[in-house]
């Protein structure tokens, strides 16, 4: 797989912008080509989260992409830029190759007018300026109105994460404040317009402001994904001896006991390629669950009957569909990870962290 380093450039200058011939003021319109195109990288992508039709949280709680109020204040920036450069800390990863993901930039602009047609409303003009507000009574609101959804620390949950840097720099304090008072039609976030006051209101969307994670980011080290001869780990080693939970599934402690004891066997990571690059089990593969073409790396994979493990992030959807790619392709000798990584993680089995190092960053401004 041909996979591109991550551009610093790139990630600071946030440069997606509308390719040639699609001006925003002309109202941007796609070919019939390039729609299918769009229509067709979504359910490669997308869909697996955020769902055939759009309607959100179907895995990781993903939020709905049907919503008129998230159309109507969030494309193209808001929508792109998360697409993009995904939600650290999130399990939605970065989308934009220059980070790590598979979308070219006219393929993130088509994606995005693509998603925006699907919406019948008309867009909303919401302002760049910051709002004033208490940020004392905010944290109040929050905890009363907000917490149960979307965490004590905003960290997520049912509702969207928004104690997150990613969201919060690249969103105004309007699309804010416009999602607080009108909600998210067609999910569990309803509008707040007539329950909470002004004040109320521009309390917590300053609170919430507050939350960033400040003007620095870590960025991963890249690294390659390990050759063909090296995707076989501990190659002398005998087969594991899985008791698979529904014939599927190995449990963390049965798959960290392997590694401890060097188990033969393959593990593939089916995460986007980004997230395997930042943190991954040791001596996996990355095999994206979006990758079309399985027969190219199934055939580096050993045909011998080795144990071959799929993981995905939480917890197992991307794996089990990779699992039925390889199964179709005659692999029989293959496990799912019940737990997933973040279970992985959680139980405090070992990962390997990309070297990071802190980077300035400047404020966002929308591009011209």
């Amino acid at each position: 797989m041909n996979i591109k380093k991550a551009s610093l450039a790139a990630i600071v200058s946030l440069c997606i912008v509308p390719v040639s011939g699609f001006a925003q003021s002309e109202g941007p319109q796609l070919t019939d080509e390039e729609a299918e195109k769009a229509a067709s990288q979504y359910q490669q992508y997308c869909a697996l989260c955020h769902g055939d039709d759009r309607q959100g949280h179907v895995n990781d709680h993903a939020p709905s992409l049907k919503s008129k109020s998230l159309m109507a204040t969030g494309f193209p920036w808001a929508v792109m830029y998360a697409t993009a450069y995904g939600r650290a800390g999130t399990p939605m990863a970065p989308f934009f190759e220059e980070v790590g993901g598979p979308l070219s930039r006219e393929d993130m602009w088509h994606m995005g007018v693509w998603l925006r047609q699907q919406v019948d409303v008309e867009d909303v003009e919401l302002s760049r300026e910051p709002i004033k507000g208490d940020i004392t009574l905010g944290e109040q609101v929050y905890a009363r109105e907000c917490s149960e959804c979307h965490g004590d620390q905003g960290e997520g949950g049912k509702g969207t994460a928004l104690a997150n840097h990613a969201m919060l720099a690249f969103t105004s304090d309007e699309f804010l404040k416009y999602a607080i008072l009108n909600g998210r039609d067609g999910t569990e976030m309803v509008g707040f317009a007539d329950k909470l006051s002004e004040d109320e209101v521009d309390g917590v969307t300053a609170f919430i402001r507050s939350r960033s994670m400040g003007w620095t980011l870590e960025k991963a080290v890249y690294r390659e994904p390990p050759p063909a001869d090296k995707y076989v780990m501990n190659p002398d080693g005998d087969a594991p001896d899985f008791e698979l939970k529904d014939d599927m599934y190995v449990m963390s402690a049965d798959l960290d006991r392997a590694f401890r004891e060097g188990r033969r066997m393959v593990l593939l990571d089916t995460r986007n390629m980004a997230l395997w690059q930042a943190a991954n089990i040791e001596g996996s593969v990355p095999l994206p669950y979006y990758y079309e073409d399985i027969d190219e790396l199934a055939e580096d994979l050993p045909t011998d009957g080795t144990m071959i493990v799929t993981y995905c992030e939480c917890p197992r959807a991307a794996a089990e569909s990779v699992n039925r790619k390889l199964t179709a392709k005659g692999f029989e000798n293959t496990a799912v990870l019940w737990e997933g990584m973040q279970g992985w993680i959680a139980l405090g089995y070992p990962i390997v962290m990309g070297q990071t190092e802190e980077v300035a960053v400047a404020p966002v401004h929308e591009p011209e």
